[in-house]
C-alpha cells in the first residue's frame, strides 16, 4: 500500500502571516501531529502565488489512505474548527490529497548534506 500525502495549501493575510506561522509551528501542527495519524511533515513557502497574501503548503505524510481517512473523520473537524475560529477570512485553505507512487533521494544526498 503507498503512502499519502495530505497537502494543506494556505492563503495568509500579510499582516498575520509570521504570527499565524508561529502558531501552525508551535501550536497547530503538534496538535495534528499528536492524533498518530502522520509520519512526518514539512512546511513549504509558495513564492509564485503570492498576488492577495503569503502562500504556504503544509504536507503530512501518512502511511495510508485508512489513517488519512481516520484523520478526516475523527480528528479534522475540531482541528479545523480551531483554525478557523482563530483566524476566519485571515486565511483561506484548500486541500489535496495525493497518493505516493515512487520517490527516490539523490544519490549523494548522504553526503552533500543541506
Amino acid at each position: 500500500m503507498n503512502r499519502v500525502l495530505y497537502n494543506v495549501t494556505c492563503s495568509v493575510d500579510p499582516d498575520i502571516h509570521e504570527e499565524w506561522l508561529d502558531w501552525m509551528m508551535f501550536t497547530h501542527i503538534p496538535e495534528v501531529m499528536h492524533t498518530g495519524m502522520f509520519l512526518e511533515y514539512r512546511i513549504c513557502r509558495i513564492h509564485e502565488y503570492e498576488e492577495n497574501g503569503v502562500t504556504y503548503a503544509i504536507q503530512y505524510i501518512c502511511k495510508s489512505k485508512a489513517d488519512l481517512d481516520r484523520y478526516q473523520r475523527d480528528y479534522a473537524p475540531a482541528l479545523q474548527k480551531s483554525h478557523q475560529d482563530k483566524y476566519g477570512m485571515k486565511v483561506s485553505a484548500f486541500r489535496t490529497v495525493l497518493e505516493i507512487l515512487h520517490e527516490s533521494k539523490a544519490p549523494f544526498a548522504d553526503v552533500f548534506p543541506n
